[in-house]
């Protein structure tokens, strides 16, 4: 959904209004919160112990999810009733994957999809689709470093009815942005699993595009307030959307992975998944884990 900004009183500056600091710490907040949970959902179940074991449960199989080449949990072949008193050679057993009780799982790969409107003085002419190349190419220079660039970028024209005014034309600009430009293998470090890196820079371009914008906005009203220009971002016309992807061989499902509904899991016998789809589709012949296609 969209995000709203408040307009700063006029002569103030963003890096100086008070509302503006208040947003900032309320990010940095927020950012350090995210980080602190997205390492303690490093290794997901419910059952873990206040130091980190993980117990059985007599009669009830337990689900462990791991992280794809990361430690696992400490399993400890015992309940938490037997936990409790004095005991010699237990005969209790954690049953292995092929009973689906150890399952492991990635983290997502985020991207975003961003819309923007742009007011333009007519829906026929060159200059809305020089607007719409100049716009892409700023864009993927703020985030080049990042390794993230703008896929999939179109832009349509529309006339729009103002009440008490006459129609004005406006350009519906839509864009994704992916942390996957040329070369990005290159931020991994040799590293065979790259989510956490990714995502973070994906964060960060998220956040360049949308002070981009707020910054268009906050020069019209206080650059332009007399005369403005015929072309101009609409305030308030931003919005971002996060898409979770899934390497191939994953999946996300809730109803089977409650305890990770988030993650992705890998792909169970009798189903695959071909690319970056969220869902492991059915394929009764294949017979292991994280297939990529059906024989």
């Amino acid at each position: 959904m969209g995000r709203r900004w408040a307009r700063p009183e006029a002569g103030g500056s963003p890096a100086v209004a008070p509302r503006a600091r208040a947003v900032m710490r309320a990010w940095v907040l927020l950012s350090a919160v995210l980080s602190y949970l997205a390492g303690v959902g490093r290794q997901r179940t419910s059952l873990f112990s206040r130091k980190g074991f993980v117990y059985g449960t007599v009669g009830h199989p337990v689900k462990i999810y791991v992280e794809l080449h990361q430690n696992s949990p400490i399993l400890v072949c015992m309940d938490m009733n037997h936990a409790s008193k004095e005991t010699v050679d237990p005969t209790f057993l954690w049953i292995g994957p092929n009973e689906n009780t150890l399952t492991a799982y990635r983290e997502p790969d985020y991207s975003y999809h961003m819309a923007v409107r742009f007011t333009t003085k007519s829906c026929a002419g060159r200059y809305n689709g020089l607007l719409f190349r100049v716009l892409k190419k700023i864009l993927d220079n703020l985030i080049s470093d990042l390794s993230c660039h703008v896929i999939e970028p179109s832009y349509k024209c529309h006339s729009v009815k103002i009440p008490d005014h006459d129609f004005i034309y406006e350009l519906f600009i839509a864009f994704q942005v992916n942390p996957f430009a040329p070369g990005w293998k290159s931020v991994c470090h040799e590293s065979a699993d790259c989510e956490d890196t990714t995502n973070h820079n994906i964060l960060k371009a998220r956040d360049r595009i949308e002070e981009f914008f707020w910054r268009q906005a906050f020069i019209l009203y206080h650059h332009f307030n007399k005369t403005v220009p015929a072309m101009h971002f609409v305030d308030h016309s931003f919005q971002v959307i996060r898409v979770d992807n899934c390497r191939p061989g994953f999946g996300k499902n809730e109803g089977l992975h409650s305890n990770c509904a988030t993650c992705c899991v890998v792909c169970s016998p009798g189903t695959f998944s071909p690319d970056v789809n969220v869902t492991c589709q059915i394929c009764v012949s294949v017979h292991a884990y994280g297939a990529t296609s059906c024989p």
